[in-house]
């Protein structure tokens, strides 16, 4: 079976370690609310301001920000992408179809759990949620394929 998004499996330890180092950083700077000082750069920005109708604020502005939180939600999107698109030791019909219904199952589950959150939850906690449902597709995934491999070799034996 051919499956030409997949990446060599020889990149899935190196995803799975940013992907784990991404995760227990996030969870770390949301519950700190960690500030580096030593991250501090200059960066471009698109847009810089706390309102698109201030006047003091601007399209393509050179601002300094903290890239500690970018480079944790990058180490999180590019190790789960590496995780959930290496292919298999064994790449069969079978890891295929559990690839595919496990892709579908994240991306029902997540928009699930978006319009809870829309019916059920308010202000800046809602802010909160839009940034973890950037990732929670590709964890969901992540979760799920992995637990349906674990299971599908735990029936073989």
């Amino acid at each position: 079976m051919r499956t030409n998004y997949l990446i060599s499996n020889k990149f899935k330890p190196l995803g799975w370690v940013l992907f784990i180092i991404g995760i227990i950083a996030g969870f770390f700077l949301f519950g700190t609310e960690y500030e580096s000082e030593i991250l501090k750069v200059k960066v471009v920005s698109l847009y810089s301001g706390d309102s698109i109708f201030s006047s003091d604020e601007g399209f393509f502005r050179i601002i300094e920000n903290s890239i500690l939180d970018e480079l944790i939600a990058l180490s999180i999107i590019i190790g789960g992408l590496i995780v959930g698109f290496s292919k298999e030791k064994v790449e069969d019909e079978f890891i295929y179809k559990l690839r595919k219904d496990s892709l579908v199952w994240a991306m029902l589950f997540n928009y699930l759990v978006l319009a809870l959150a829309i019916m059920f939850i308010y202000d800046f906690t809602f802010f909160d949620v839009l940034v973890f449902n950037m990732f929670t597709p590709l964890i969901f995934f992540i979760i799920r394929f992995n637990f349906l491999k674990l299971k599908s070799v735990s029936h073989e034996e």
